[in-house]
């Protein structure tokens, strides 16, 4: 069967999923509240990988890449409910609050939450509007988001710079960058923005660069990882497209052919 994914409102997310999946979206643009409820999430971000397992909580910071896996448990299906906690929305509660944070958010960008009754509660009052499949004023979402953002404060008061510092990304050395990036399959925007730059500055430092366009290197990368890990590492290629930025494995043995002559199959044979 396929997943299913149901929002409510603009702020909240449900996924449910029988089989083992791979999310699409590898970029956080926002801050997330995200409750496991079965099944487990495997998380692979940039500065490592972590598990979500049932009943456990995850806060998510904006402004990363990361790919994540839903693996369903033997007995129950995948299940977690996600709160996007957006700039605006995060703005608009600092100033009816009268938070005013000047302090530079320098922590972790993953942190998994020491277990919490109310929270959990919280996450299972926002369940039923999700299952009815009903829309939902804008009120009542605003309300359910800013109740979450509160229960996080009262939790740990420690967060408020990791909401309410709103700097965008500092400026990155491009290449270094890049190496560390290139296997995910994100929009060049979402590169740009993330090594701190503008999307003109950073097709043109790239230029400067590497001395080719992002969409061309970012090919060029991923099929010659690929060749690595097939060749001399004896990977299957089914196992490596998906963690190398490719989309499906219909354009990966097409990109790989154009390039290398062959199909990854074949060259596999060859070793």
């Amino acid at each position: 069967m396929k997943p299913v994914i149901q929002m409510f409102g603009e702020s909240f997310l449900y996924s449910c999923s029988f089989d083992k999946t791979h999310a699409y979206e590898q970029f956080v643009p926002e801050n997330v509240l995200v409750y496991q409820i079965s099944g487990e999430t495997q998380i692979y971000h940039q500065r490592g990988e972590m598990v979500l397992e049932e009943g456990q909580i995850l806060l998510a910071r904006r402004n990363q890449f990361a790919k994540s896996i839903k693996v369903p448990a033997k007995d129950k299906v995948y299940q977690c409910i996600s709160v996007l906690l957006t700039n605006d929305r995060l703005q608009q509660f600092a100033l009816d609050n009268d938070i005013l944070c000047e302090d530079k958010y320098h922590g972790i960008k993953n942190i998994l939450l020491e277990p919490n009754t109310t929270l959990k509660d919280y996450f299972l009052s926002v369940l039923p509007y999700i299952q009815s499949g009903k829309n939902v004023s804008k009120k009542l979402t605003s309300i359910k988001v800013n109740e979450a953002i509160q229960l996080l404060l009262e939790m740990r008061t420690d967060l408020e710079s990791f909401l309410f510092d709103f700097s965008d990304p500092h400026k990155q050395n491009l290449e270094e960058f890049m190496l560390k990036n290139f296997h995910h399959n994100a929009p060049i925007k979402h590169f740009a923005r993330l090594s701190g730059r503008s999307l003109t500055s950073f097709k043109r430092d790239f230029s400067e660069t590497f001395k080719t366009s992002p969409a061309t290197w970012l090919k060029d990368k991923r099929l010659s990882e690929a060749y690595y890990l097939i060749k001399k590492k004896s990977q299957n290629p089914r196992d490596i497209y998906l963690d190398l930025g490719f989309e499906n494995l219909s354009h990966f043995y097409t990109a790989f052919k154009q390039k290398y002559g062959h199909t990854p199959a074949k060259i596999k044979l060859q070793n």
